[in-house]
């Protein structure tokens, strides 16, 4: 890959969050530091409890230095060939595969962390390694999910109510949904013309800030088959969608739509937009898996920070077993990297966002 993807001198260091230990987040990461250089990965700090690291290390038989570090600015001296570390004041425990509450404080230290540091400028980026809401839900965290608490937590710092939108981005496709983790059936009430044009103004912004887009085209999928055809198949394509696809036209954008969702997304079809904004979770994530699984990269817009993370779970059945690929990690921490390159190029760095 292209070297101007490694932090370069006005560049500050990527923030790596462990996500739970019990997944494979230590092991992507592990693995992925581990072919850093023939990777050409941008250089990057891991919050997490060094000794679990250290012994994850181990099980995987991946030989790794690992240097605890005191701050973020400490980082730059670390030598290419050690792995830098801001300890937890929580410690973890190391077993794959085994769920326990008494990780949740560190998991979520490490996030609260991480966030504060990219908020104040010390950092570039934030990539975010998978956690198990059941295991924080266990220990009484009370956020539906990390993207929520990312947000709730921006949001307290800055004092901005915050909308977060979910981006899933591949070589092939870039998808954002409307509604996210929400049952199928309470999807219509949830949408709203209002919802659909925050979303959408949203995605252009960040695509422009942060992707380099200076005239981003957005597809705004329907929510029933072939795009309701006209009230035939359902009303809210004519109600919801169509109005806010005329608002967002009449106030210049590049937008089409409702398209049907079987028929946008085949490869010529996707030659004409940057984005698929989708009406529902599967909507939009079955095609950009099916097309990139491990390549896909979910991105956090409408923050004042940058966040990636790999896309998928814990993967908490191969922890430990040395299986995982660290395809999708490599890609967050490559598409961090590249986003605040451009942020920073545009003036639009995270330290101005928060402001």
């Amino acid at each position: 890959m292209p070297s101007e993807l490694a932090a370069g001198p006005d560049g500050r260091a990527l923030l790596v969050t462990v996500g739970e230990p019990s997944g494979v987040g230590p092991d992507v990461t592990l693995l992925a530091f581990r072919d850093r250089e023939t990777l050409d990965l941008p250089r990057f700090v891991l919050l997490a409890d060094p000794d679990m690291i250290a012994k994850r290390a181990e099980r995987l038989g991946i030989e790794v230095s690992i240097h605890r570090i005191a701050s973020v600015a400490e980082s730059a001296s670390v030598p290419a060939s050690e792995l830098a570390v801001l300890p937890l004041v929580n410690h973890h425990l190391e077993e794959p595969g085994q769920l326990d509450p008494a990780n949740a404080a560190g998991t979520i230290e490490a996030i609260d962390r991480a966030t504060r540091l990219v908020l104040s400028g010390e950092a570039d980026a934030l990539v975010t390694n998978p956690i198990d809401k059941k295991a924080l839900y266990d220990a009484g965290f009370a956020h539906p999910g990390h993207t929520e608490y990312l947000a709730e937590l921006c949001g307290t710092l800055t004092g901005e109510t915050l909308q977060p939108v979910m981006l899933l981005t591949g070589p092939e496709l870039s998808c954002v949904p409307v509604t996210i983790h929400i049952p199928l059936a309470k999807v219509p009430a949830a949408l709203s013309t209002d919802l659909i044009l925050s979303t959408a103004r949203i995605v252009m912004a960040d695509l422009q800030a942060r992707f380099g887009l200076d005239a981003p085209r957005l597809a705004i999928s329907g929510l029933n088959p072939h795009a309701g055809e006209r009230g035939a198949i359902g009303s809210e394509d004519e109600t919801m969608i169509r109005p806010a696809v005329a608002i967002l036209q009449a106030e210049g954008s590049d937008v089409v739509g409702p398209l049907p969702g079987d028929t946008m997304f085949h490869p010529e079809a996707r030659r004409r937009y940057d984005v698929a904004l989708c009406m529902y979770h599967d909507q939009a994530l079955i095609p950009a898996k099916t097309l990139a699984f491990d390549e896909t990269v979910n991105v956090t817009l409408g923050l004042p920070i940058i966040r990636t993370s790999p896309d998928h779970g814990t993967a908490g059945d191969i922890a430990g077993t040395g299986t995982a690929r660290p395809n999708s990690f490599v890609a967050a921490l490559r598409l961090a990297s590249r986003m605040a390159k451009i942020a920073r190029e545009t003036g639009l760095d995270t330290l101005e966002a928060a402001s």
